[in-house]
């Protein structure tokens, strides 16, 4: 498939990345529903691990199967799976070329006490398993935050060197942020912004709620209105170098397709590149959840014709 325009233009913005990098990039905006529209939408399934087997997947049992979340991403016609190492593993051999994969490096526990997360796969595991990228979760504010900035380095470097693209998960907590504040548009554009810092390639961030956080910032958000989601998320592309990287939202807690739609438009119309959906798709009826998929991936290429027009 050539380069669309909206394609080469979101490449121009990585016009310093190596070939095998921006090969990367491509292979996930032109696969899929999406292709050729500058617009993604990803499945993720790495809740496993974050949240525990039952919590993820006793609502729709198909799921503690694995291969039936890379044939959900697969049908569902998505721009790329992301997964951990045992995940992938498990069907990597027999969807091989089939969907782009992205192999998540790094993972935490609901057992933990503290934001950390330990490195569970690597840049030679993405390249066994064929990946066009590698996932890493950054917590910024957290005790670990620069332990984790330190790895995340390396693990770029590496990436690069092997012709990876990096996409990082940048979830705000710990220190001395509160449970509200992880999720303020302040402290959010601050994750999408360090993790631009950071190099990554794609951003992968938590909707904004209407709050400020940080007591430093809040003149700087004075005298406008952020009541609407669209603009907060618009903020938050402009903190992602003005939106010169893609930034991808996450879907979130579990809730109603008439609030998972209306929370895609509006991402949409603020500049969102894409989401992210991994327990609003995966924890329905493989039925339910495909016509989830297809109304959401309609939303991101009604916005894609309108920017194009």
């Amino acid at each position: 498939m050539s380069l669309t325009p909206a394609v080469s233009a979101i490449l121009e913005n990585y016009d310093a990345e190596n070939p095998g990098t921006r090969s990367r990039l491509v292979q996930m905006l032109n696969h899929g529903r999406l292709a050729g529209t500058g617009k993604m939408v990803i499945l993720p399934v790495d809740q496993g691990f974050e949240h525990g087997p039952a919590r993820s997947f006793a609502p729709n049992p198909v799921g503690y199967d694995p291969l039936y979340h890379w044939q959900l991403a697969i049908d569902a016609g998505l721009n790329a799976f992301a997964a951990p190492i045992g995940l992938l593993s498990a069907g990597a051999s027999r969807f091989a070329g089939q969907i782009p994969t992205i192999l998540k490096v790094n993972s935490s526990n609901s057992h933990a006490l503290n934001a950390d997360q330990a490195l569970t796969g690597s840049v030679e595991d993405a390249l066994r398993l064929g990946c066009a990228a590698v996932g890493y979760t950054l917590y910024p504010g957290s005790e670990q935050q620069f332990d984790m900035q330190e790895k995340l380095c390396q693990l770029t470097k590496d990436a690069r060197d092997a012709g990876l693209a990096v996409v990082v998960w940048s979830y705000p907590r710990g220190g001395g942020l509160s449970k509200d504040g992880e999720t303020s548009l302040d402290v959010i554009a601050y994750a999408a912004h360090i993790a631009a810092l950071m190099g990554a390639h794609i951003i992968k961030v938590k909707p904004p709620k209407n709050r400020i956080e940080q007591e430093a910032a809040k003149k700087h958000y004075e005298g406008q209105d952020w009541d609407r989601l669209e603009d907060r998320i618009s903020h938050v592309i402009q903190s992602a170098f003005d939106g010169r990287r893609i930034v991808i939202f996450s879907g979130g807690e579990a809730k109603g397709t008439d609030a998972v739609s209306e929370e895609i438009a509006a991402i949409a119309q603020g500049g969102g590149f894409g989401s992210i959906i991994g327990r609003n798709a995966f924890q329905r009826s493989r039925e339910d959840a495909l016509a989830l998929l297809n109304q959401l991936i309609g939303i991101y290429k009604q916005q894609a014709e309108q920017e194009a027009a």
